[in-house]
C-alpha cells in the first residue's frame, strides 16, 4: 500500500493537500513516485477559478484527473516521475505522464513515456510543446515566413521557438510584459509592446487568451493570412474585431487544440507519436529559461494566488515531492 499526497481544488480560489491511499498495484500499470510536476497557468487558473463552462467539463477532462469539474478536482497533466514498480523495460526509468500533481501514482505502462537525458524539470514542457507542435501543424507557417506570436507565455514561447527554427523565418513575439523580451531574444524571437507590433504577416499564433491580444493578432496580419488561435479562454464573452477590413483583407482565423492531432497529421500520428515527438524537441538547453524555481508541494496552497496572478510573470511552475509512505 502506498500514500500519496495530492493537490485538490476544491472551490473557487481555494484548495488543499489531501491524502490518499493507493490499493494494489493493477495488471499492466506502474508505480511512479513523483519528482516534479509543472502548473499550467493557463488553463488550471480557469481550473481553480470555476470558469469552465459546464457544456466543456467533458471536454476539458485530463486524462488521469479525479473527482469531477467543476469541483473537487485533482488537475493537471504535467509530470515526471521515476517507476518504482513494473515491467523490467520501465524499472527505474524517467518518464513523464499526463496526471496530476501527486506525489506517488498508479498509471498504465502505455501512458508512461521516457524522457532519457533530458533534464526532469525541462521534461514538464512536454505537454505545452505538444500543444506548440500540433499549432504548427494546424497553421503550416514555412521558410522565410514573417511569423508573430502574440502572447509570450509558455505556450506561446515554445510556438516562436519552433517557427525561429524554420530557414529564413522571422519571427515577432508581442506581449504587454516587456520582461519577456530577454527570453523572447534568448528562444530566436524579435519583442516588441503592442503599440510596436509588425503587420503584413504571413502567419500570426494567438496565445494570450484575452480579446485585445486576439485583436492584435488580425491587426498583424497581411493579405489572405493566417491566424491560429491557441488560446482557451473559459467562460465568458470575447469581442473580437470581425469589422473593418477583416472580410476585405480574406483572413483566415483559425482554432488549434491539443485534443485532436491536427488534420495535416491525423492519419499517421497517433496521440502517443506526437507526445513522443514533444518530448524529443526539448533537448535544447535554451529552453530552461522558461522554468521557474521549484516549490514543495506544502507550500503550493499559499502559492497560487501568486502563481495565478495575471501579471505576475510566472512561466512553467514546477512543484517537488516529500518522500512519501511507502
Amino acid at each position: 500500500m502506498t500514500t500519496s499526497h495530492a493537490l485538490w481544488y476544491t472551490s473557487a480560489h481555494e484548495a488543499q493537500i489531501r491524502e490518499e491511499v493507493l490499493g494494489e498495484l493493477p495488471d499492466n500499470f506502474c508505480l511512479v513516485r513523483t519528482l516534479f510536476s509543472g502548473i499550467s497557468r493557463g488553463t488550471e487558473s480557469l481550473i481553480a477559478s470555476g470558469r469552465v463552462p459546464k457544456e466543456d467539463f467533458e471536454r476539458m477532462r485530463a486524462p488521469f484527473m479525479g473527482g469531477a469539474l467543476p469541483f473537487p478536482v485533482k488537475y493537471g497533466y504535467a509530470s515526471v516521475g521515476i517507476v518504482e514498480e513494473g515491467p523490467s523495460s520501465l524499472l527505474g526509468k524517467k518518464v513523464f505522464s499526463l496526471s496530476p500533481h501527486q506525489s506517488f501514482s498508479h498509471l498504465p505502462n502505455s501512458a508512461l513515456f521516457q524522457i532519457g537525458d533530458i533534464p526532469a524539470a525541462r521534461a514538464l514542457l512536454a505537454a505545452n510543446m505538444e500543444t506548440a507542435l500540433n499549432g504548427l501543424w494546424n497553421a503550416q507557417p514555412g521558410p522565410a515566413d514573417k511569423i508573430g506570436i502574440v502572447g509570450g507565455g509558455v505556450v506561446g514561447l515554445l510556438t516562436g521557438y519552433l517557427c525561429a527554427e524554420l530557414p529564413g523565418a522571422t519571427v515577432h513575439l508581442v506581449d504587454t510584459n516587456p520582461g519577456r523580451r530577454a527570453i523572447a531574444l534568448e528562444l530566436g524571437m524579435h519583442f516588441c509592446l503592442p503599440s510596436a507590433a509588425p503587420d503584413n504577416c504571413d502567419v500570426v499564433f494567438h496565445s494570450s487568451a484575452t480579446a485585445s491580444g486576439l485583436n492584435t493578432a488580425l491587426a498583424m496580419a497581411g493579405d489572405e493570412a493566417t491566424i491560429a488561435e491557441l488560446s482557451w479562454f473559459g467562460s465568458g464573452q470575447t469581442a473580437t474585431e470581425l469589422g473593418g477590413s477583416f472580410h476585405s483583407r480574406q483572413l483566415k482565423l483559425i482554432s488549434s487544440q491539443v485534443g485532436r492531432v491536427a488534420a495535416s497529421h491525423r492519419a499517421r500520428w497517433s496521440f502517443s507519436r506526437r507526445l513522443q515527438a514533444a518530448i524529443e524537441l526539448l533537448k535544447d538547453s535554451v529552453l530552461d529559461s522558461l522554468i521557474e524555481e521549484a516549490i514543495p508541494l506544502h507550500q503550493v496552497v499559499d502559492a497560487l494566488p501568486t502563481i495565478f496572478a495575471p501579471h505576475s510573470g510566472i512561466l512553467c511552475q514546477p512543484i517537488t515531492y516529500p518522500h512519501s509512505t511507502h
